[in-house]
């Protein structure tokens, strides 16, 4: 079996010796890609994601892989800028990731602009960003367009929207969702909830 082979195999079970990584190492230098990535997954994760020095090379291999047309790699480097909040950093990659249908990026970038995080506040394109994420099945994406739509955030207040979007993650397994779905629909039936119906229950 030809020796890059058998690194490479050795690297995805994440039992990279000294001399693998010499290989990895050189395969990467040769533009091999998945061996790019390979590598940059072992020195960014597990034990040696703890060591500063270690994950600072691996994060390098990342880049080159992202760079060469590897996404996973473009996604991990979204992540590792989010978790550092490194806003700026994370954003582009996190964009890219959304538009490929990554539900948890696209949540992401929503909280990046309705908070203003590295970037101008911006809650139309929070708005936005949330909306996908909700499409792709995220109930807090949902709910959170909801609250948008209930202060006018960025939109025209909508209590039509609004519940829609509660009921959308409600669906989604949301119990707040499921909750506040309810409420304002029996309000607009004219059924009375919430603390008050509680206060006059005690009375009976």
């Amino acid at each position: 079996m030809p020796k890059i082979i058998i690194m490479m195999f050795v690297l995805s079970m994440g039992w990279v010796q000294a001399f693998d990584k010499i290989q990895a190492i050189a395969g990467c230098k040769e533009d091999n890609i998945t061996v790019c990535y390979a590598l940059a997954t072992h020195l960014t994760t597990g034990a040696n994601g703890e060591n500063q020095e270690t994950m600072k090379e691996g994060l390098g291999y990342m880049r080159k892989a992202c760079v060469y047309g590897e996404k996973k790699a473009c996604d991990k480097l979204g992540e590792n800028y989010l978790k550092n909040k490194s806003y700026g950093a994370a954003r582009p990659y996190l964009v890219d990731a959304c538009n490929r249908g990554i539900k948890t990026a696209c949540e992401a970038v929503g909280t990046i602009f309705r908070d203003g995080h590295d970037i101008r506040q911006n809650d139309v394109k929070a708005r936005e960003f949330y909306t996908k994420a909700c499409d792709l099945q995220s109930g807090d994406a949902c709910h959170n367009v909801a609250i948008m739509y209930r202060g006018g955030f960025g939109v025209t207040k909508s209590r039509e929207q609004e519940k829609r979007f509660y009921q959308k993650g409600c669906d989604l397994g949301l119990v707040v969702g499921c909750e506040r779905f309810t409420d304002l629909d029996n309000e607009d039936k004219g059924i009375e909830t919430g603390l008050w119906v509680d206060i006059k229950a005690w009375w009976k």
